[in-house]
């Protein structure tokens, strides 16, 4: 049972963490929760740790590791090998885990479900979730996610255009690529992951 400072002071690492990716040093803690002693801020996150709601690292400047955080990590499936989709190859079984946590989380990074047939060509399909690392910038050729006049957003494939012009374009033959002026367009991220169940 954790007294309200150590919840206040947990509750803090938690929303850091959703926040940043990472986990905040002693000083930020003892800063966003208006402390004025780091000594006593010292004292909180060792209850926590022994009250088994955090692990520490000793000698790391953010060795502050949220339990549930680690717990996740462990999330693994058995990675048996690899499997042809074009010619047969051999079947070897390999002896190793893909851990899920570590393919699709990490720093800003959010999911969204897809709705339409506007990337089918990428095999990006209606109804899958898309894993987007957060990020303002984009390599031509990136899938990212992109706001058109603070407005809606859309996923596309970018390109650069001469005359400071911007294009968004769909993976589906049938459809045509948007072309914006460049300060009409925002990036708000780049395609990382995808997923399908079936």
């Amino acid at each position: 049972m954790l007294t309200p400072a150590q919840q206040r002071t947990l509750d803090f690492i938690r929303q850091y963490y959703a926040r940043e990716g990472f986990a905040p040093t002693l000083a930020e803690i003892t800063l966003g929760l208006g402390i004025s002693s780091k000594g006593s801020m010292h004292k909180q996150v060792q209850a926590l740790a022994e009250a088994g709601a955090i692990h520490l690292t000793p000698g790391r400047k953010r060795g502050i590791e949220l339990i549930d955080e680690v717990e996740s990590q462990a999330l693994t499936i058995p990675l048996l090998g690899r499997i042809a989709a074009g010619h047969p190859i051999e079947a070897i079984p390999d002896q190793e885990n893909l851990n899920i946590a570590e393919f699709l989380l990490g720093p800003g990074r959010f999911a969204l479900l897809v709705q339409g047939d506007s990337m089918i060509d990428a095999g990006i399909l209606d109804g899958d979730t898309v894993i987007i690392r957060r990020q303002e910038t984009a390599d031509d050729g990136d899938i990212v996610v992109a706001l058109i006049d603070d407005e809606s957003a859309t996923l596309k494939r970018f390109h650069r255009r001469v005359g400071n012009k911007l294009e968004l374009a769909p993976e589906n033959k049938s459809l045509r690529p948007l072309v914006f002026e460049a300060h009409r367009v925002r990036i708000q991220g780049v395609l990382v992951g995808q997923l399908r169940t079936y």
